[in-house]
Parts: structure tokens; sequence; C-alpha cells
């Protein structure tokens, strides 16, 4: 069952469309396991109605347009109880509602399964027999299985609206949902991004120049066998001849008659080298793992193998001549930091991603970049959409496809207000943050690109809370020199000056791997990152200190901050490295004083030992960001558990109250330079809590600025004993956004939401 298993999920798969998968599905279902009828109905939730889509063993002519209401007949039943219905005798069940026009007359035996995808029901797979038994155990396990391998399948047609009559249409708008990732609405056309080895994830597009995309196909295939052929001769020291024989057969595969041949006839057609490609390499492994025979079917590996080598080939040639449109929304599955950077910055009007959350470490550099973004989108089909106009909706999580005049008028005129709204703020640049009773707190910025320097001094930053220094690591293919090092950081210290800078020691590992230094790990975020790799590699950690005590020379604006800190014995550690490189710079004539160095406040440890690392460092910094993933055990980059990531759950604000009051009885400052910090609704209440400084993107700086000069402490205290006594963090967010809004707050807290 297995093998049947792994072969109808390979075949549905390969489907050239939705129809012709929800065919084979129940064609293959009814063949496997030896039953009279296997059919498949889809719920319409705009009918609130169940359609048969498709089915082998009813009549052909009732498909597409049979259906049941969604509490109607045993279809309608196994939706509302979400499992199976397992029915000797259909009939005499007092559920059963009878469809003449199918002509389900004979069959007597029923079992059904619902078809679920992230708690949602999108249909009911069902067979039925003839003769009157109940289908055993192994058989319903089986229908279930196959429901659930397919249900990605559904769900996708389902949100790309491919699946009814009504919608069939390219005409009428498709609204895709996934989460906010940095605030904002865009409209451009989408440029699809993808890996330069993932071959599924190529788009069709059409070759502008041919005899190009040919030149391009053949310079790819010389370098991949020579690539082959340099493997072939270092295999010769380690492989018997039967292994080595692999190298020649792959050498065969890439002759210009044959694989070759076939990409280039798809280019002639007027497709691009790459999306050939993918189409040749699909047909031929769909071949292969159809067969019966192992050793063939083991045969389609090999044939991806090498399509996987000229991609990457093609890729490194191809992704210069992609060109940006003025407004673009960049996609893909998962847009990495780097790959961001990589873009023309001026170009990008959006951002969307199927995987990811708006904690991603993407999400938190697009919101950086003030760029809108829709993360976890996670059934937009991608190839479809390239080179379309799309419609990015950062405030609620959504991107729409083929929008109608109207909505997309709607969308203008939010993009003009939300500029209106910032060209408001801009006059209180130069003004403190301060609230209307006189108290003060310091707004400061978190960086890492050379572009935030601009936008920060632009928007009246008060120094840098947080500067990301694993960002220069992240764009190179190698770790930066000392000197590089020291240049870059001179460059923001400059920048501030006189305002301190405060410079996090290299932060990678979890979601920011370095290409040249992979960390394989089955639990990244529990794992080898922070303070825990650099103190590992101390080489790494002393040059990078002292590249910043260099930068600092005559400015002396420097802070150190310390990342993944859990323990007394890591700071006193890295304390002494510190000292450690301040000497040898100092004996090297620069003159700069021992910077102030402190701890990030991001895991459950430090939380409960914040007293004692006040006692050893000059000030603390809470990362609200991981504190809340560690805090509730929620991988924050996880769209299956993201909705459970709330940074007003109360365990969250409980935990940063103790580490202020922790710091301020040893008389230590303390600051945030999460999430929080820039969420005008969040922030009040850090500055209620007793926060010094508050630390965020510089798109939110005047935002949250004009919040505090709108309020006193006395309200703000108030608001925070409030929230403290209750017990749910959404009931606590939605609080915060009506007790502000009602103090005239609403167009900086509140979410715009279009019809």
């Amino acid at each position: 069952m297995l093998d049947t298993l792994r072969r109808i999920v390979q075949e549905v798969n390969n489907a050239p469309d939705i129809r012709s998968a929800l065919d084979l599905m129940a064609q293959r279902v009814r063949d496997a396991m030896g039953t009279e009828v296997c059919s498949i109905y889809l719920r319409d939730n705009n009918e609130e109605r169940y359609m048969l889509m498709a089915s082998e063993g009813l009549k052909r002519e009732a498909v597409g347009r049979v259906s049941l209401g969604t509490s109607e007949g045993l279809v309608g039943q196994v939706g509302l109880r979400e499992e199976p219905i397992n029915l000797e005798d259909a009939f005499s069940h007092p559920k059963f509602h009878y469809l003449a026009e199918t002509g389900e007359d004979p069959f007597h035996a029923f079992l059904g399964v619902p078809v679920m995808h992230h708690g949602e029901v999108l249909g009911v797979l069902v067979v039925q027999q003839r003769d009157a038994r109940r289908f055993d155990q192994s058989e319903e396990a089986f229908l279930v299985t196959i429901s659930a391998q397919l249900s990605a399948v559904i769900a996708h047609a389902h949100a790309s609206g491919v699946l009814f009559d009504q919608l069939d249409t390219q005409d009428l708008p498709s609204i895709h949902d996934g989460q906010p990732g940095s605030t904002g609405a865009a409209i451009g056309i989408g440029v699809l991004l993808f890996p330069e080895t993932d071959l599924s994830a190529v788009p069709d597009r059409d070759a502008t120049d041919i005899s190009g995309e040919i030149a391009l196909l053949d310079e790819a295939l010389v370098r991949v066998r020579q690539e082959i052929r340099d493997l072939a001769e270092r295999a010769k020291k380690t492989l018997g001849p039967e292994e080595q024989a692999l190298f020649d057969v792959y050498l065969r595969m890439l002759d210009r008659q044959a694989l070759p041949a076939e990409v280039v006839a798809r280019i002639r057609e007027g497709q691009w080298a790459q999306g050939a490609l993918r189409m040749v390499v699909d047909a031929h492994v769909h071949n292969f793992e159809m067969m019966d025979d192992p050793y063939l079917r083991e045969r389609a590996a090999d044939v991806r193998d090498l399509g996987r080598r000229v991609l990457g080939q093609l890729q490194s040639r191809n992704r210069r001549r992609i060109e940006f449109p003025k407004a673009c929304i960049l996609m893909g599955e998962d847009i990495s930091a780097p790959m961001l950077m990589e873009m023309p910055e001026e170009n990008i009007a959006g951002i969307v991603t199927t995987r990811g959350s708006r904690n991603s470490h993407m999400a938190i550099v697009a919101r950086a970049m003030g760029i809108p973004t829709v993360v976890g989108a996670q059934n937009l089909p991608l190839k479809k959409l390239d080179g379309k106009e799309l419609i990015v909706d950062g405030f609620r999580g959504r991107v729409i496809a083929n929008a109608s005049a109207e909505l997309k008028a709607q969308f203008e005129d939010i993009i003009a207000e939300e500029k209106h709204l910032l060209a408001g703020l801009e006059k209180l640049r130069d003004e403190p943050a301060e609230t209307e009773d006189g108290q003060r707190i310091t707004l400061q910025v978190n960086t890492g690109l050379m572009t935030d320097i601009v936008r920060s001094i632009e928007r009246g930053a008060e120094g840098v809370g947080l500067y990301r220094t694993e960002i220069p690591f992240m764009v190179r293919d190698r770790f930066p020199s000392e000197e590089e090092q020291r240049l870059i950081y001179r460059e923001q210290l400059s920048a501030f000056a006189p305002h301190g800078v405060t410079m996090r020691t290299l932060d990678v590992g979890g979601d920011k791997p370095l290409s040249y230094f992979p960390i394989e790990e089955d639990n990244p975020f529990l794992g080898w990152r922070g303070i825990r790799l650099t103190l590992d590699h101390p080489e790494i950690f002393i040059v990078q200190v002292r590249a910043m005590l260099k930068a600092a020379e005559g400015l002396n604006n420097l802070r150190i901050m310390l990342p993944m800190v859990t323990s007394v014995i890591e700071a006193e550690e890295a304390q002494h490295l510190i000292h450690r490189a301040w000497l040898e710079v100092r004996e090297e004539g620069v003159d700069v004083e021992m910077p102030p160095v402190g701890v990030m406040i991001e895991v459950p440890a430090s939380v409960y030992q914040a007293r004692a690392l006040a006692q050893r460092v000059e000030f603390l910094s809470v990362g609200t960001n991981d504190l809340t993933q560690y805090l509730l055990a929620v991988d924050r980059n996880n769209r299956q558990v993201s909705e459970l990531y709330n940074s007003c759950h109360p365990a969250v604000l409980h935990a940063l109250l103790h580490v202020v009051e922790q710091a301020h009885e040893e008389g230590k400052p303390v600051s945030v330079c999460g999430e929080m910090a820039g969420d005008p609704s969040t922030a009040l209440i850090l500055m209620a809590m007793g926060f010094d400084s508050l630390s965020m993107n510089a798109s939110n700086l005047l935002r949250v600025k004009a919040a505090v000069r709108q309020v006193n402490m006395t309200f703000l205290r108030r608001l925070l004993n409030e929230v403290l006594a209750m017990d749910n963090g959404e009931v606590i967010a939605s609080y915060l956004d009506l007790q502000l809004t009602k103090v005239g707050l609403g167009d900086l807290v509140r979410h715009r939401k279009p019809t």
C-alpha cells in the first residue's frame, strides 16, 4: 500500500491541471482499493455546497453538476463531523440523501473521509461498493492517508480559484491570504525569485531572444559536462568500475542529441531556457517514476540531479538578465535577507512569500526598508502570477490578483493616505519624544543596511539601539576581514555621532545562516547560535571586536551588545575577550575608550538572571522577538503555529516588567530593541513599564514619537495596570488598540482594512 500511495501522490502532483489531478485521484484510489466507486466532492464556500468534482463509477454527466448542501446527506455529515463515516448499508442511514442523477442505486457500502487543510474542510473523498459490507480498518486508514497527502493539492487549487466553473474566468479578482510581514500597501508587477537548484519553482516565461537562450543553454551544458568529467576523475580513486559507469551515463544524457535536443526544441517553441529545461526534466522524471522496475524508477533521481546542475549554471548567467520593473512585487517561496539585498531597492514596491512568518529575518529587514510585505501566503500560485499586476495588502496579510478597477482605486487611495500621514509626521523629526506631562524616552533605530543610515537620520533617531553586524557577513561569500569590518562600522559610528551606536556581536544561526559557514541542526533555534557560536570561535569574535574598537577611535560612541546570553559565565567570558581585544588595539596605538558592554535578554534563563547580569554589565536590552518565541515555545517562522506568537501574551508582559525592575534595582539602564518597540500600542506600554529607551525600524519611529507626544503617564500607567490584570493576549492587543483609538491615536494604531 505504501508503494501504491507513493505512486498515486506522484501522479497527482504531476498532473497538468487540477481537473486532471482529481480525475486521476478518483481512478487510482478506486483501482488501489478494489472498490466500484470513488468520488470526490469539494466544498464551494461561495455557494455553501459540496460539488461532485470527479468520479469513477458514477455517471460521468453528474460530475460538475450534482451538489449537496454542507449539512445535506452523508457527504455533508462527514464534513460536519470532520471524521470518517463507514457504513455497511448507506441507504438505511437517516442522513442518506438519494441522488438519482449519479446512478448510485446499486451501491450499498459507503466510506467517506474529510479532506482537510489547516483545520478547514475542503471536501469529502468517498468510496462505494455494491455489496453491503463495512470497509475494514486498513481500507479506512488508506483512504484517510491518501486524503491527508492530497489535501495540499486541493488547498492550492482552492486558493487559486480554479476549482469551480464560476471562478474559471481570468478576469475575476483572486485573494490569497497570508500574514502581514510589513505594514503598508503596494501595487506592482510580480517577479518570481527562486532558488538556483529548485527546478519545480521555475516559471514559464516567453523567450525574447531564441538564439540567446539556446546560447545560454549551450554554455551551461559545456560547464556541466566539465563538472561531471572532473567528478569522474576524482571518483577513480575511491569507486569501482560499476559505480564509475554512472558518470558515463550522465555524459550520454547530456549529449547534444539527447536531453539537450528536447530542451532546444522547447526553446524554439518560445520558452526561455530555464522553463524549457524544467518541462523536459519533469517529463522524463515522471516517466521513470511511473515504471514498475525499481532500478529504472531510481533513474528519475539521476535526471533530476542533472537538471539541477544545468539549472544552477543557467541561473548564474541568467539572474543578471532578469529585468525588474519600476514597481515590482518580489515573489518566492522563501526570499532570504541576502537575496533581498541583491535586488535594486528603488524598484521594490512589495514582497510576497509562501513560507515564513512576520518575524522571519527577511520580514524584519523588509520592515526596516519600509517595504509592504505579506508572508506565509501558502497557497499562492507563484508561477501563474509571475509578470501579473498584484496588490500587496501588508495591513491584513493578503495578496490580490486581477483586482477590479474599484478595488485597485481603494488601494491607491490607501497608499496616498499613508504617504500623507507620513508627510504630516515629518514635522516631529526634531521634537523630543515626550509625553504631555513631560516624561521623556529615547527613541533609537535598528540598523544593518547602509540605506538605514539616511532613513534613520531623516526621522530624527537619537542613536542606534541595535546594529545587526551579521548583515555584512550574510551578503558576502566569506568572512569579512578586520579592515572591511572597520570601514563598515566606522560609517555607522560617524553617521550617528555623538549619539551612541549599540553594535550586536555576530548573531548567526537560527534563521540567519551563512552560506560559507553552514550549520546543520535539527532544531537551529535551540542550537549553536549567537554568543555560543562566537565563544566557540574566539578568532571570529576578537577580529570583530577589534574592528569595532578601531572604528570608534576619536568618536567613542560605541556600545557592544552580546546576543543569546543564557548564563553569567557567557557574559564574563565574552567580556574577558573584549577586554583582551581592547588591550591589543591600545598597544597598536589606537586611542579608544573601553566601550560599555551589555547583554540581550532573549531567553527565559536571562529573564530570571536579569539582576545578576545587570551587576556585571553596563546595560540590558530586551530582544522581544526571540523572547516571545522562547517563552511561548512558538517557532516564529512556522506558519502552522505562528498565530500563537503574540507579544501581548501575559507571560511576555510580566517577563518584561520583571527585567525592568531587576535592572533598575542595580541602577542600570534597560531598553527594548525588538518589534514591540516599533508598534505604537506596545511601545506606550513599554514606556509605562519604565524602559529607558526604545529601538525600532526607522519607518516606525515617527509613528511612535507621535503617539508618545499625545498621551500622559497617568493614562499609560492606568492602561498598564489594566492589561497586566488580563489573562488573554488577544484581548490585551484589542483592548490596547481600542483605548488608544479613544484618545485620538486611531490613525497610528489602526490597521487599514479595505472592503
